[in-house]
């Protein structure tokens, strides 16, 4: 912010040549005695004097042009500005500004919140878990069937999945099948870091897990949770999430349906009350959020809808909702 001028408040003094010295023969000469000017000459009319008086003269004179600028300028030179000015400034900004779409800003709320969740231990020979294997080293540029990454040695990296904090403590909600039969469970923040978790609580009936990291960041930042009670068909929602260990990554669509139930591939289990959705998810998107354009976690992803075995989206993705999901770490929200 520009600081305004400041103005010396002492006197101007005239130059030393403008003024007689004091004492010399011309003031004497110049300035008769007091009684002599009352009695032989009429008071002297008042003189010009330069310094102050003029300073004073042409401060006012500024302040009046100023004035007189100000109160005529709006009559006479600017332009009363219309409805129709105001639109096509809009209209001018709207198409030369690139503005982020509202997944893109939901997107950004959340994600101080997403986890990558990756668990380790014996490698898997289910058909679910190549699939998934050859997917993670596709989008690393491995070939297809190279040996799985090791955290350390003796680690196997078995899956990959998502996370969401909903505690500043470093608590996490994620599926139950990203962790399960895990030796080890580690979980990357938004900032990087890098923390061992363990499970401190399951609900397997909604395929869920509880995860508590042993190190967080000094700015964890947990999601905010919103109820699914006026949800509607049609709600535009977000799945944010890491794709074959590709993240995080955001993809949109809207909700497809309420109260939907879903069986495993094996027929193993079965979940109800699910929340269909048609944001594109995979494998490694599980456990990540389904929020809405606010930002607001509205679900937990948990399947796919495929009746192949190749375990890639169709359109068809369901999530556990929030309140469920809530209640698995024993602090229902609503």
């Amino acid at each position: 912010m520009r600081r305004p001028a400041f103005y010396s408040r002492s006197p101007r003094t005239l130059p030393p040549a403008a003024e007689p010295a004091a004492g010399s023969p011309a003031d004497a000469a110049a300035v008769p005695e007091a009684d002599t000017v009352q009695a032989t000459a009429p008071a002297p009319r008042a003189r010009w004097q330069p310094g102050r008086r003029a300073f004073a003269l042409l401060t006012v004179t500024c302040i009046a042009i100023a004035a007189g600028g100000a109160y005529w300028a709006p009559r006479h030179g600017a332009k009363a500005l219309t409805q129709k000015d105001i639109d096509a400034a809009v209209l001018r900004t709207l198409q030369t500004a690139t503005l982020p779409s509202p997944a893109a800003k939901a997107a950004d709320i959340v994600r101080p919140s997403v986890v990558r969740v990756v668990g380790y231990g014996p490698e898997k020979t289910t058909p679910e878990a190549k699939t998934q294997k050859r997917g993670r080293n596709m989008a690393k540029g491995k070939p297809p069937e190279a040996p799985a990454d090791g955290g350390t040695p003796g680690e196997v990296e078995r899956g990959v999945g998502t996370g969401v904090v909903i505690v500043d403590k470093g608590v996490i909600l994620t599926n139950l099948h990203v962790v399960a039969g895990a030796e080890k469970i580690k979980v990357t923040f938004a900032d990087g870091l890098e923390a061992v978790a363990v499970i401190t609580g399951v609900q397997p009936e909604n395929d869920l897990a509880v995860l508590q990291a042993q190190k967080i960041p000094d700015d964890l930042i947990p999601a905010v949770m919103r109820s699914t009670a006026d949800l509607r068909s049609g709600d535009a929602v977000a799945a944010v999430g890491f794709p074959f260990g590709i993240g995080p990554s955001v993809s949109s669509g809207v909700v497809s349906g309420l109260k939907r139930s879903f069986r495993s591939p094996e027929g193993k289990q079965e979940l109800g009350n699910l929340i269909q959705f048609d944001a594109a998810a995979n494998p490694g998107n599980s456990g990540g959020p389904l929020i809405n354009m606010d930002g607001e976690v509205l679900g937990i992803v948990t399947a796919i809808l495929n009746p192949t075995q190749q375990r890639t989206f169709i359109g068809i993705g369901f999530a556990v909702p929030i309140e469920n999901a809530a209640s698995a770490a024993g602090s229902p929200p609503f």
